[in-house]
Parts: structure tokens; C-alpha cells; sequence
């Protein structure tokens, strides 16, 4: 059996380890890791981040007039909203999301649904579109 690399203090543009990023808050009120980006790392017209959405939790409702996306869910259970469609999602479901098709992610099971987001082009904030509006007690300062 191999043994398991060990990540390295030395790191290059082209490799990365979940360990060495922080989690943020997301706009879409998700828990996200940025793991590959073209502001950090030697990809050019991609991202990938690892999202987190707590049990009973769910995203804002949203769309990326430019970016396709493709969720992998890792973890957890819960249900996507693609455009009217409402599809339950468990580890193992990919899920294509086409430029400006509206979506939402729910978190149904008893543990964090924690999923792979792959965007293309890389994810920016200026391409995301809210279609839902916050409730004042939700609002940040």
C-alpha cells in the first residue's frame, strides 16, 4: 500500500491542500474553501471551492449569468432547486448548472451537506445574481 503524502511547508502555485484554507462565509450563505483559483493558483479558467451548508440550512436562490457549474455532493443529504425542479441529492449525485439557471441548495440530513463546486468560467461575485431577498434580521452590517 502506498503511503499517504504528507502536505509540505513548501508549496507551489499548482498544488493545494484543503488543510492550508481557511473557510469564509459566502454571500449565498454557505461555508466555502477556495481550493483552486486563478487569483491564488496556477489555474486559468477555472475554480474549485468546497462548500458547506448546515443541517437545515439552505442557500440564497441564485444565478451566474456566465459561469457553468458542477456541484458534487460529498456529504449529507438535501434537496437542489434547479430552476423549477426540485431533485433530493446524496454523496455521489454531480449536478450540471447552466449560465443564468437559477439554483438553491438545501440541507436536509442530519449532518453538514458539504459539496465539490467546480465553475467555469473561475467564480467572481460580480457574476452572481441574488433572486431572493434577505429578511432584515439576516441583514449584515
Amino acid at each position: 500500500m502506498a503511503k499517504r503524502r504528507r502536505p509540505e511547508p513548501d508549496r507551489s502555485s499548482y498544488l493545494n491542500h484543503r488543510s492550508r484554507v481557511e473557510p469564509i462565509e459566502a454571500p449565498d450563505g454557505s461555508t466555502v474553501r477556495e481550493l483552486m483559483h486563478p487569483s491564488h493558483h496556477a489555474v486559468e479558467r477555472l475554480s474549485v471551492a468546497e462548500a458547506t451548508v448546515e443541517p437545515g440550512a439552505s442557500t440564497r436562490r441564485h444565478r451566474h449569468p456566465i459561469a457553468e457549474e458542477i456541484y458534487q455532493i460529498l456529504d449529507g443529504a438535501g434537496v437542489m432547486e434547479l430552476g423549477e425542479e426540485r431533485l433530493a441529492v446524496v454523496p455521489g449525485d454531480i449536478i450540471r448548472i447552466a449560465p443564468g439557471q437559477p439554483h438553491r441548495l438545501e440541507a436536509k440530513s442530519e449532518v453538514p451537506l458539504r459539496l465539490l463546486c467546480i465553475c467555469q468560467p473561475a467564480y467572481r461575485d460580480e457574476d452572481t445574481e441574488f433572486l431572493d431577498t434577505l429578511d432584515s434580521s439576516d441583514a449584515t452590517t
